[in-house]
């Protein structure tokens, strides 16, 4: 990927939609409908769309998707959040990265179509997203929820070619409900009547809400274990469905749980019959800041011999544990040091927790440019009560020359936020 600087033409619209709303996030669904309507309803003639929703696995899931189809030629919408360096990487027009001047005339449009109604800054970067795709012929689309799903902003596509929901966790609370079922019942909210949705193992709480939603709306339901399997095998991964079984290359995103995802897409690129090179895509996926190793820039620069420097965006406890298995079953040959910042919405304990046992030390940092964002001495202080002895650092930079200045070769692994891992990334460049 590359990484740029967030260009004048559309950081000024940006700033002001932030404004156009009093509530950072409000569910519903009625402003973005009216907007979309004035706008001409462009959500209505997109290609085949793929809806994905879930707390942990949702951009892994889309970036494999992406990468099957593309590797067999065709040409992908695709809409993520949040972005890690420039806004542009929410929006993928016809499998291109929307450019600046094109991004800042939609958003100049848009504003004067909504004429200063109320709007959230979600909702009009998702419309903005809609008309792009809407204007650029595709083979097929895929769309990422933002928050949730029954309300998310992008859950106004009638009959999507199918729904997908990735690893369920607590997260959101605040706006999802404090229980696994509620959270559930949030993100099945994307399922629509007679449209399959597929979904990898979840918890037995939030299965259940997932099956009887599917029932509700007469949506074929397919489940991991039950009608497809990803299975670890030497140097590849063994997918099975309908009867028939593929060994394919190792998923190219590191970690035992992307076994989970990169079935989640091979599941729905084989039930819906796509134009898609499953091998291929498997070896070609990109997706950064997902236990990212980082191997030039200026923070690798400071590594001496013998030492890893790793990157993940992670952010609530269900990631925390993913994490934890990942250095438990791979990790156990050298130290690890985490350089930890979090936002203060997030459980921050329940994150580190898991990983507790399992590391040497490390250090808290403050994200930059981020006023949500934990002080390094608070993110110490949650740490501590989680049983981690971490200090705190004025910057990643001073954290890593820390750990490095006061022990032998190991890894160091930034994690907490994708918002400080967009920051790494563009300190790194």
């Amino acid at each position: 990927m590359t990484i740029m600087a967030t260009t004048p033409a559309s950081e000024p619209l940006l700033a002001r939609f932030k404004t156009l709303h009093p509530k950072i996030i409000d569910l519903v669904l009625d402003r973005v409908l009216e907007l979309l309507g004035r706008l001409g309803d462009p959500h209505t003639t997109l290609p085949p769309v793929i809806h994905v929703a879930g707390t942990n696995g949702k951009g892994s899931t889309v970036a494999y998707l992406r990468a099957m189809a593309e590797a067999a030629g065709q040409r992908c919408h695709v809409y993520i959040s949040p972005h890690l360096v420039r806004f542009n990487e929410r929006i993928t027009v016809a499998s291109e990265e929307i450019n600046d001047t094109d991004l800042a005339a939609l958003l100049e449009e848009i504003e004067s179509v909504n004429a200063g109604r109320p709007i959230t800054f979600f909702e009009i970067t998702t419309a903005a997203a809609f008309l792009a795709f809407a204007r650029q012929p595709a083979d097929l689309c895929l769309l990422e929820t933002g928050l949730g799903g029954r309300y998310d902003a992008t859950n106004v596509i009638d009959r999507p070619a199918a729904t997908l929901i990735t690893s369920i966790s607590l997260d959101h609370q605040a706006f999802l409900g404090d229980s696994l079922s509620a959270i559930a019942g949030e993100k099945a909210g994307i399922i629509k009547p007679g449209v399959p949705c597929l979904t990898v193992r979840q918890s037995p709480e939030a299965m259940e809400v997932i099956r009887k939603a599917a029932d509700l709306q007469a949506a074929p339901l397919l489940v991991e274990g039950e009608h497809w399997q990803a299975e670890v095998i030497p140097d590849g991964l063994r997918f099975t469905m309908a009867g028939t079984t593929q060994d394919l290359p190792q998923p190219g995103l590191p970690g035992r749980h992307q076994f989970h995802n990169a079935g989640l897409a091979l599941a729905a690129a084989t039930h819906l019959r796509l134009a898609a090179d499953l091998a291929a895509g498997l070896h070609q996926v990109r997706w950064p800041a997902r236990l990212q190793r980082l191997t030039v820039g200026p923070l690798t620069d400071l590594l001496p011999p013998g030492w890893e420097l790793w990157l993940d965006g992670g952010h609530n406890p269900g990631a925390g544990k993913v994490l934890a298995r990942h250095l438990a079953q791979h990790w156990h040959n050298r130290p690890v040091y985490l350089v930890v910042g979090m936002l203060n919405s997030k459980d921050s304990m329940g994150f580190v927790d898991p990983l507790a046992v399992l590391v040497t030390g490390g250090m808290t940092v403050a994200i930059p440019g981020e006023v949500n964002s934990l002080s390094a001495a608070e993110m110490a202080a949650k740490a501590k009560d989680a049983g981690l002895d971490l200090s705190p650092a004025a910057s990643v930079d001073a954290a890593m020359r820390e750990i490095v200045g006061h022990a032998g070769p190991a890894r160091i692994l930034i994690c907490g936020s994708l918002y400080l891992a967009g920051a790494v990334l563009a300190e790194n460049n």
